[in-house]
């Protein structure tokens, strides 16, 4: 939960600390005063967008600071050490820093990380219900949602295993359309591989070829140069006819310094050196000679190499850079013609795949559905019950689950009709059923959707109690309510002060309301105070004591801090509460 709320230049709030604590707290003030800026600053510690427009006037920046006591909050706090941060004496720091310019940053536990972080680790602490939240209530799939949570974990399971199984069956279909639309472009792409596998076939390189038969054309080219040019390297290296060579000479100094190698070892040495000098000679001399007495020149293998290599030219052109590319080329070719070749084959397996997957998606969707029934039955006299003690004692909730039906596919079953248990159903990835909350607000009234049988203040409460019904399904720390009791008054206002704090028994609850019966019940109230200077209006947060509670109360109730009647309205309120808890 959270220990305390640190608002700084945050719109009309110049810097305030609000002091939190587990159970029930209300937040209340006069119009203006800036009640919702605490929920503003809230929404910012949970990763919402920043608005430089909330900054306050005359500020370079606005800052909001959250202390979550982690204890118990076992993957909250390993979310945050997995973004560098670290709890302190079993506390976790949230913050937000927003610039006039419009800039944000956030942090985690002391690390800094992106707002979108910042929203993936806060998310699971608090659920935050405003007015607007009312009108999400509206929505098909928030009704679906809230029936889903309240169903548990076998729901859940069940949930998740159908989104696969749908998904599954989509990409399945996806496929085997694919594969029968483009069967004639299949059909052409195999023949041209076929052509292009049977072109290189008939070549039938082998690997490093082309590099090979290039060097033998150009030495078969250049067979006449290249035998003059070994002849003058052996001439010059041992002479036949008695000309100066090289091993000549070279014996000639090995001669001078043995002579001498007796006076110094440094002679001798040299004198080695000459010694292998010559023997390195006479091997290369034969050599030479060898290389040059090999080199023929052969008209017939010329012609024959360059006819090959004009071959494997033609085969690079098309296939790769190389001989070995074209051969790596027509591996993969071969593997794609075998696909090609059994398209028939690949549909039949794609065909037998949908029916099974379609067979999947029938019966976790007929399973899905027959869980929601029931759990719509449970739902419905829980809420209706709530509703009772929230002061409409005739109201009943109906929470129903239906199935489209749809006709029956023409030709090969595909798409998002489903037949279950012969019926054929439209589907989505949520499921079959459609589900809806319809009230009935008083005795003998037909059941109706709730954008058109509720009030403004009956949908607060139908919110509020679906929302104390589904606290026991969840692990939400905190709850906040941003003025949900709007368009709520007299006796009611008592009963949703009285669920409110029952609500508070389980988890930490925020509430920022206008209603004095509801803030009665308050284990915590805390003011939004408003002064002006004349120029600039300013607003802070104070933790009222008893006695400043029943003059806070009396305001809210006359309009008069100090009336004696609205103050003796305000501690009978007070004791009334404290009796009822």
């Amino acid at each position: 939960m959270f220990e305390e709320i640190r608002i700084s230049q945050l719109g009309v709030i110049d810097s305030s600390t609000l002091e939190l604590g587990p159970g029930f707290t209300v937040i209340t003030g006069e119009t203006g005063a800036g009640k919702t800026m605490v929920v503003t600053a809230l929404g910012l510690l949970l990763g919402g967008r920043a608005d430089s427009g909330a900054v306050r006037r005359g500020a370079t920046s606005a800052r909001v600071e959250g202390v979550v006591v982690a204890d118990g909050l076992t993957d909250f706090v390993e979310q945050v050490e997995e973004h560098g941060g670290e709890p302190e004496d079993g506390r976790v720091v949230l913050a937000r820093n927003i610039s006039a310019e419009g800039r944000s940053r956030a942090w985690v536990g002391g690390a800094g990380v992106p707002a979108a972080k910042l929203a993936q680790v806060a998310e699971p602490l608090v659920a935050v219900h405003g007015q607007s939240d009312q009108h999400r209530l509206l929505k098909p799939a928030a009704q679906r949602e809230a029936l889903d949570r309240f169903a548990g974990e076998e729901v859940a399971r069940l949930g998740v295993e159908f989104a696969d199984a749908w998904r599954h069956l989509a990409g399945v279909e996806r496929e085997l359309h694919d594969v029968v639309s483009s069967a004639r472009e299949r059909a052409r792409e195999a023949d041209q591989l076929r052509f292009a596998l049977e072109e290189i076939e008939k070549v039938s390189p082998e690997p490093g070829e082309d590099t090979v038969l290039a060097a033998e054309e150009t030495r078969l080219g250049f067979a006449d140069t290249l035998r003059v040019a070994a002849e003058t390297a052996r001439e010059a290296l041992s002479s036949e006819h008695g000309t100066p060579d090289a091993l000549g000479a070279t014996a000639a100094a090995r001669g001078a310094l043995e002579g001498v190698r007796e006076h110094d070892p440094e002679a001798a040495g040299l004198a080695d050196r000459l010694a292998e000098l010559t023997y390195l000679l006479s091997d290369l001399a034969a050599d030479v000679a060898s290389y040059a007495s090999n080199l023929d020149t052969d008209p017939l293998r010329l012609a024959a190499v360059s006819e090959r290599r004009a071959a494997l030219i033609a085969l690079t052109r098309k296939y790769g850079e190389t001989i070995d590319e074209v051969l790596e080329w027509s591996g993969t070719a071969a593997q794609r013609l075998t696909e090609l070749d059994d398209t028939d084959g690949r549909i039949e397996e794609l065909k037998a795949a949908r029916a099974e997957a379609r067979a999947t998606v029938a019966r976790l969707g007929a399973e899905l559905s027959r869980q929601r029934t029931a759990a719509a039955v449970r739902l419905g006299q829980a809420v209706s019950d709530e509703l009772t003690l929230l002061a409409m004692p005739h109201a009943t909730l109906e929470v129903t689950v239906t199935q489209q039906e749809a006709a029956p596919p023409t030709g090969e079953p595909s798409g998002p009709v489903i037949e279950v248990d012969g019926r054929h159903l439209r589907g989505t990835v949520h499921g079959f059923d459609d589900v809806e909350l319809l009230l009935a607000a008083n005795a003998g009234m037909n059941p109706r959707p709730l954008d058109k049988g509720a009030s403004g203040g009956e949908l607060s409460r139908v919110m509020l109690a679906v929302e104390v019904v589904l606290a026991a399904t969840t692990t939400v720390p905190t709850f906040v309510f941003d003025e949900v009791d709007a368009g709520v008054g007299g006796k009611a206002a008592i009963e949703i002060g009285r669920r409110l704090a029952t609500l508070a028994r389980n988890a930490q609850v925020l509430v920022v309301t206008h209603l004095p019966q509801v803030a009665a019940f308050a284990d915590r109230h805390i003011v939004v105070a408003k002064s002006s200077d004349g120029s600039v209006t300013t607003s802070g947060l104070h933790t009222l004591a008893e006695e400043e509670r029943e003059r806070e109360l009396s305001r809210m109730l006359a309009g008069l801090e100090d009336s004696d009647t609205a103050l003796a309205h305000a501690r009978e309120l007070i004791e009334a509460a404290r009796a009822t808890r």
